[in-house]
């Protein structure tokens, strides 16, 4: 039988974008079709993939952005709206887990701890999402940018979902690949793992993580060391 993490249960909480899921080739064929109404190219799917992480109109902002066009915020809006429907509609088309997921996600489960999902991604998006790839039972908890009043980096939402996990800051870890999860975590007081394949504009080695893997084979060994240290 394998031995539990800890004396108490641990929560394990995972950013999805870029964390969990390779979801770039959908959000970036969503953000294609919305830019494409204002002449706007294609975006670059190797510099666009470090746009995501913000949620939809934060996603379109940045594309904007990069293309030196500025919108009303109305229009703006309308195009997040457009984004979102047809995005709900294509949510798993090309999206797939990262490698090692899945046994990584199992290791932790039969080791104790509830995983749990901590994103900044609409939750009922976040849902759709997991249902189509099999994932919704995994997790204990999902939350979203919509599910509290505020969103990441706020610690609100990253303590609202360890609570309903049945944890505590004490004995949590967020599991993140962009600067937003790691200030979430520092804000939360929980320790936090980078994971070096997602999306992020930073270099993942200067997010100043508390420990950064570049497979799922490694986070079963990286939550075992941040949970068995010492407590600041």
């Amino acid at each position: 039988m394998t031995a539990p993490l800890v004396s108490t249960r641990p929560v394990i909480a995972f950013d999805l974008d870029g964390t969990l899921v390779d979801t770039a080739p959908d959000l970036l064929d969503a953000l294609d079709l919305v830019l494409s109404a204002h002449k706007i190219p294609p975006v670059n799917r190797t510099e666009a993939r470090n746009m995501i992480g913000g949620g939809a109109r934060m996603l379109i902002v940045r594309a904007l952005k990069s293309e030196g066009v500025a919108l009303p915020d109305a229009e703006v809006e309308a195009m997040t709206q457009r984004f979102i429907a047809h995005y709900a509609d294509n949510i798993a088309i090309g999206s797939r887990p990262f490698p090692g997921l899945l046994d990584a996600l199992d290791r932790l489960s039969a080791k104790g701890a509830s995983l749990a999902v901590c994103t900044n991604k609409l939750e009922h998006l976040a849902r759709l999402l997991l249902d189509a790839l099999d994932l919704t039972d995994r997790f204990s908890v999902i939350t979203g940018a919509d599910t509290y009043p505020r969103s990441k980096p706020d610690p609100l939402p990253l303590l609202s979902t360890i609570a309903a996990a049945g944890g505590s800051a004490a004995q949590a870890i967020m599991v993140g690949d962009s600067i937003t999860d790691v200030l979430t975590a520092r804000a939360t007081g929980v320790p936090v793992v980078a994971v070096s394949f997602g999306y992020t504009e930073t270099p993942p080695s200067e997010l100043g993580a508390d420990a950064l893997i570049h497979h799922f084979d490694e986070l079963e060994r990286a939550v075992d060391a941040l949970l068995t240290r010492p407590m600041a």
